[in-house]
């Protein structure tokens, strides 16, 4: 297939800087060379350049970077858009608050496909804070709540024309919610699988129920892998670190299994802060993942059907 990488380098939404360095950190762990290897076409589009700043009153004082995170979202939504026509784009983050730019871009791009999106968040959080409810400020804990079309972002972020259905969303590693987070979630239709989830019943039969029901949907998938949804000990290179994520092979078996859905219409790679990482070891591991998903194996194995 073809691909399409697309750096976003943005650090505004976090509470550590260091994540502007992650596009760049991607490519020096060789992403480009891990999907050439298995004979995909590789476009390299750069990074994205952050539009001007609006004319924004925070409804609160402690929201950081309130104007930023606006014009990033504006600008992200716009060229996720143009890099999902007829391609898989990957995105290089850059902190979590890129999503609330590729989500609703390629949303749109689904849209005008006919077909519905669903996105598969793997996260120790679930980024479901509206502007009212956030007590640090850091924004990248927003791009959910706001993708889903929840109240308390008018008038600061744009204006969604695409909002993804909240049933249409599973999140798959969580372990730290806050209570305005639980609230939310609750009753809001959103598939939560928290790491007791995975422990009980194993992360490979929850994700093939959510594949099933994308296929049955023809849905187009986005995965949005943070590096927090990996245990600490394997993957040092995040500001949020949450002890007890997942497993090395944990993470594997979800890629491969979205592989061999033939599913996925575009990805986010996004908290690798290269600042706090060992010697590239988490942007290594966070490559290793991203060709697991575009179909390295060690053995082959045929490609299962998730036909409705």
């Amino acid at each position: 297939m073809k691909v399409r990488l697309l750096g976003i380098p943005i650090e505004d939404g976090a509470g550590r800087m260091g994540c502007e360095m992650g596009p760049s950190a991607y490519r020096t762990a060789g992403i480009v060379e891990a999907i050439a290897e298995l004979d995909h076409e590789v476009e390299d589009l750069g990074n994205v350049t952050r539009g001007p700043l609006p004319t924004i009153t925070p409804p609160h004082p402690h929201l950081r970077r309130l104007p930023e995170i606006a014009a990033w979202v504006g600008t992200v939504t716009e060229a996720a858009y143009r890099a999902s026509d007829g391609a898989l784009p990957v995105f290089l983050g850059g902190d979590h608050a890129l999503a609330a730019g590729t989500v609703p871009g390629v949303a749109r791009r689904a849209a005008e496909d006919g077909r519905p999106l669903f996105v598969l968040w793997l996260d120790a959080h679930t980024d479901f804070h509206t502007l009212d409810t956030t007590q640090s400020g850091n924004l990248h804990g927003t791009p959910v709540a706001y993708f889903t079309g929840a109240h308390g972002f008018h008038g600061c972020y744009p204006p969604l024309s695409h909002p993804v259905p909240p049933g249409n969303v599973t999140m798959v590693g969580i372990r730290s919610v806050d209570p305005a987070e639980r609230r939310a979630l609750s009753g809001s239709g959103v598939t939560v699988h928290d790491m007791r989830a995975l422990d009980e019943h194993g992360v490979g039969s929850l994700v093939w129920r959510f594949l099933e029901r994308v296929a049955a949907a023809d849905g187009r998938l986005h995965v949005s892998l943070d590096v927090d949804f990996l245990d600490p000990s394997i993957a040092p290179g995040v500001g949020t670190t949450a002890p007890g994520g997942a497993t090395f092979r944990e993470a594997h078996l979800i890629m491969e299994m979205l592989h061999d859905s033939g599913l996925v219409s575009s990805i986010d790679l996004v908290e690798l802060n290269p600042f706090l990482d060992e010697r590239g070891r988490t942007a290594t591991l966070m490559v290793d993942l991203l060709a697991s998903l575009m179909g390295r194996t060690v053995m082959d194995r045929p490609t299962r059907s998730f036909a409705a």
